[in-house]
């Protein structure tokens, strides 16, 4: 492997994620001058010019592309084996912060659980909960994201899953709404009334919302808001109605959840399928020690907080 120079690999990773060689430079902490001429290197290497010039920025080539899909896991995987010492892996003086990708929801329901497990055996582990705008794997491949939770929409096949539990969806309106006086709500009694849609992208539709349509009409939306948690205030506080997933509304730690906030949740008048929340991360974390240990922590306590919602047989927390 004498054409191989692996001190290429981290450049090249720095280069196509930052599209810039200032960018790269000051990631990789070289010179501007240093890093042209590296570029320059893996031009002659791979044969291809990788970064091309597009008015004031630099755009990938077709191959680069497909390199930008693969290097970084390459990378940390080379680094891996070539730098990684033998170590015994001690959860008590772990010190190390978890990037987490979820929905407010989660937050709201299980953040604090979560953190008073984690504290209770590695008191030295911090926990960042980003924002959730999209279901993008690249910050899970940059290693921006360490575990994402929520519905698998990625056909990456570096990502790796695990089902957590089972969800539905259900209906809320804050206690002593005029429609909770029926016996049985209709789907003309429901549709009645106005709603709040939830939209994490702000579009006035959205597939859940076509799926709880009545069939013979259109709800009334009056509001679009960003957030599920959003949703449930408004009706806390109006006669509006929102549809919400039924772990929002509450779980083994907190049983009275939606009654201790002025809510009552009913079932939709309307079928909708039930769906899969599961945790998602980058192949390249599939054997860390600390990654396991966490990921075994979220998957204990959503078997504790919806025991009834998670199938018998399961697959493992790897694949």
């Amino acid at each position: 492997m004498t054409r191989v120079d692996l001190n290429l690999l981290p450049a090249l990773d720095a280069l196509l994620t930052e599209r810039s060689v200032t960018g790269a430079a000051r990631r990789l902490k070289l010179s501007v001058s240093a890093t042209s001429r590296t570029l320059t290197r893996l031009r002659a290497v791979t044969g291809d010019r990788l970064l091309l010039q597009a008015g004031r920025t630099l755009v990938l080539t077709p191959y680069a592309e497909q390199l930008s899909q693969r290097i970084s896991a390459l990378t940390h995987e080379v680094e891996g084996v070539l730098s990684r010492t033998e170590h015994q892996f001690d959860i008590a003086t772990l010190e190390q912060r978890f990037t987490l990708r979820v929905g407010e929801g989660f937050i709201d329901q299980l953040g604090a659980a979560l953190m008073d497990r984690i504290r209770r055996t590695a008191p030295g582990v911090q926990l960042r909960f980003a924002p959730k705008p999209n279901w993008n794997a690249q910050p899970l491949r940059e290693g921006a994201i360490d575990l994402e939770i929520g519905i698998v929409k990625t056909s990456a096949p570096e990502v790796r899953t695990r089902l957590l539990f089972r969800d539905r969806y259900v209906g809320v309106c804050r206690i002593g709404h005029p429609l909770l006086s029926e016996r049985s709500i209709s789907v003309e009694q429901w549709a009645a009334y106005d709603h709040v849609m939830t939209s994490r992208t702000g579009e006035a539709e959205s597939s859940i919302d076509a799926a709880v349509e009545p069939p013979n009409g259109r709800r009334k939306v009056r509001m679009v808001v960003p957030s599920y948690t959003s949703a449930m205030q408004l009706t806390r506080h109006s006669d509006l109605l929102a549809v919400v997933p039924h772990s929002c509304v509450g779980n083994s730690f907190v049983p009275d959840y939606a009654a201790a906030n002025g809510l009552q949740c009913f079932e939709l008048p309307v079928p909708i399928p039930a769906f899969n929340i599961s945790a998602i991360w980058h192949s390249r974390l599939d054997h860390d020690p600390a990654h396991c240990w966490f990921r075994a922590e979220v998957l204990d306590l959503c078997l504790e907080a919806y025991p009834r919602n998670l199938p018998q047989a399961s697959p493992p927390l790897h694949r």
